[in-house]
């Protein structure tokens, strides 16, 4: 315990200290008041002159918005632009193929006038343009772009029906991601008890993977699926879940698989969109398209010895420029099926048709399949929509800096646009940002909306730190002003 004595003894030293800085402050008041007597400024003169400052950032906001829509509206022009000429070059080809010439007259009338008034016209003619619907008889069917996965066409695409041996393009995909194709694969007896259509594979016969993948996807064996699926997955059951996780991964939600062969099971079914989603991913593996596309090919048992030759069953291969695949299908449940896929220098289609007949109506799928690839090949063209980069900045309240720069991350798009459709953009964006704004930060969208439907939401960030406005920051401005002076 310190003693009364050595406390008393210190009181002089605390005295002295709380003199000392007594005066030291006064002497640092009387210079901060001295330098904002020689600027002109006092403290609330600073505080209302911030005050003032603040308050002229928030009334140029509105002035600021007006620039973001005038340039939101000038880069819709532009798109509508460029659109429009495509518009009237395709309108004149169709004239010129023996139709109405008016539209191609009024086209012509329309470069006289104004710019309003030609994105005017150009958005009727747009309008007026016919497009007539593909003819078919599928229950289900659907035409996907399959660079993005966009639906261009369908009818009852949604519906969750039975999909047949079309199963088979996912079976494949998983046994060429999670098999080798030099696996040798042992045959059981449930997989030889499988019903036509069959290789006629015996119990304990043993195949390369790679061989049973062509029996599988040219001529569609059912005995060669189930081989398939109990090497890769360990059992039917196993292989289905690997299959049904990937149609997950692909976003494919009402898709599900029961059996590798696609016989119908309680409980297996898909949609025509899963099944274009599932075919576009297969595609862009080589080794599918490999298999998919060979005409025919041979190959032995490996203990005995036992030759066999399979040949294409996808006449579709030879129907259309640039087809490409993918597989057939039929059940007494699913009716006719089949998946097409032709591949063009500025485009890549998907087709599915599912129970688009029964017997003795096979060859409906392929009218089917031709229609629909017609119709994406005739009333679409690929178009590049650039991305505004030029930004008008955001407005930053209580920021050392007034206003946040801005930037759109992203390439410009290129798709595939019906002669009737109409790129829109709408930039999602806060009126202002409250400091402090850290660089990198999202900020908001840029919607891209084909007619009334978004296609895609782009961020859009900030690209600079901008601190709060601070003690620190005031005087510094205050010691900036005095050396002005």
């Amino acid at each position: 315990m310190i003693s009364l004595k050595k406390r008393l003894q210190v009181l002089p030293y605390i005295a002295l200290l709380l003199i000392t800085s007594f005066i030291h402050y006064n002497n640092l008041m009387n210079s901060y008041g001295s330098a904002a007597d020689e600027t002109g400024l006092k403290t609330q003169e600073l505080h209302d002159q911030l005050k003032e400052e603040n308050e002229r950032v928030r009334q140029e906001q509105s002035e600021y918005q007006k620039l973001l829509q005038k340039q939101e509206e000038d880069h819709i022009s532009y798109i509508q632009h460029n659109s429009a000429i495509l518009e009237e070059k395709n309108t004149k080809d169709y004239n010129e193929n023996g139709n109405d010439t008016k539209n191609n007259n009024e086209d012509s009338n329309t470069n006289n006038q104004d710019k309003d008034n030609k994105s005017e016209n150009d958005d009727t003619a747009a309008k007026s343009v016919t497009i007539k619907k593909p003819k078919l008889h599928a229950l289900s069917a659907l035409l996907l772009d399959a660079e993005n996965n966009r639906v261009l066409y369908e009818e009852n695409g949604y519906d969750k029906v039975a999909m047949a041996s079309t199963t088979k393009i996912m079976t494949c995909i998983i046994a060429l991601e999670h098999g080798n194709l030099q696996d040798v694969v042992t045959v059981s007896s449930y997989a030889s008890g499988m019903p036509d259509v069959q290789l006629n594979i015996k119990a304990g016969e043993q195949y390369y993977l790679k061989d049973l993948l062509y029996s599988l996807m040219l001529e569609s064996h059912n005995d060669s699926a189930v081989a398939i699926a109990e090497h890769v997955g360990g059992s039917v059951e196993g292989f289905a879940t690997m299959m049904n996780d990937k149609a997950r991964a692909l976003g494919c939600e009402n898709t599900n698989f029961v059996t590798p062969n696609g016989l119908d099971a309680e409980g297996h079914y898909t949609t025509a969109r899963d099944l274009a989603v599932i075919a576009s991913y297969a595609i862009k593996n080589d080794k599918f398209l490999a298999i998919t596309n060979t005409s025919s090919y041979s190959f032995k048992e490996l203990k005995k010895g036992r030759s066999f030759t399979v040949s294409n069953k996808n006449k579709f291969l030879y129907m259309m420029e640039g087809a490409i695949g993918v597989k057939t299908g039929f059940t007494s449940d699913a009716g006719y099926c089949f998946v097409g896929a032709i591949k063009r220098p500025d485009r890549t289609l998907i087709s599915v048709v599912l129970g688009c007949g029964w017997p003795p109506r096979k060859n409906l799928k392929w009218s089917d399949t031709k229609a629909l690839m017609t119709y994406g090949v005739d009333n679409f063209i690929k178009k590049q929509i650039p991305l505004k980069t030029d930004l008008a900045p955001i407005p930053v309240k209580d920021g050392q800096q007034p206003l946040e720069p801005l930037a759109i991350k992203g390439e410009s798009l290129s798709l595939l646009l019906r002669k009737d459709e109409k790129i829109t953009v709408k930039y999602s964006l806060p009126e202002q940002l409250e400091a402090p704004v850290k660089a990198g930060t999202m900020v908001g969208y840029a919607r891209y909306y084909i007619d009334d439907t978004l296609y895609q939401e782009i961020p859009i960030f900030g690209t600079q730190d901008i601190a709060k406005i601070d003690l620190k920051y005031c005087f510094r401005k205050i010691f900036d002003l005095w050396k002005c002076r």
